[in-house]
């Protein structure tokens, strides 16, 4: 199954939740993005049905082995996205946000190339 766009932010978003709490609810998601309480329940019945995210019986959520694939790739292009603009000068909020609409459609190529020119100054 192929994500679109907003299925990785879906992902990266119950990433970065379940870095605070162990149990992260599609609520929680919710809040966090925004969305409606059955927009966030669709996204997360098509994911469950991808096989990247499993639902416990109490409705706590939890990514599989390739849902945290997915999401770790993203988070990591949003944390070093958002340090590279940060250090061209960008505030960041706009760098954040910027980094954000980038993190989906920037090529591997492309990122390993700016993650290798970041890491030399880090």
């Amino acid at each position: 199954m192929h994500l679109q766009e907003s299925g990785e932010m879906y992902l990266e978003t119950i990433l970065i939740l379940s870095k605070t709490s162990d149990r992260v609810r599609s609520v929680d998601v919710g809040e966090y993005m925004g969305y409606s309480k059955p927009s966030v329940s669709r996204a997360i019945g098509l994911l469950k049905n991808g096989g990247y995210v499993n639902v416990s019986g109490d409705g706590h959520l939890y990514l599989t082995k390739a849902g945290a694939e997915v999401a770790e790739k993203i988070y990591e292009r949003h944390r070093i996205l958002t340090k590279v603009l940060v250090a061209l000068g960008v505030d960041e909020e706009t760098a954040t946000e910027d980094a954000c609409k980038i993190e989906h459609d920037i090529s591997d190529v492309s990122f390993e190339a700016i993650k290798k020119h970041i890491n030399k100054f880090s």
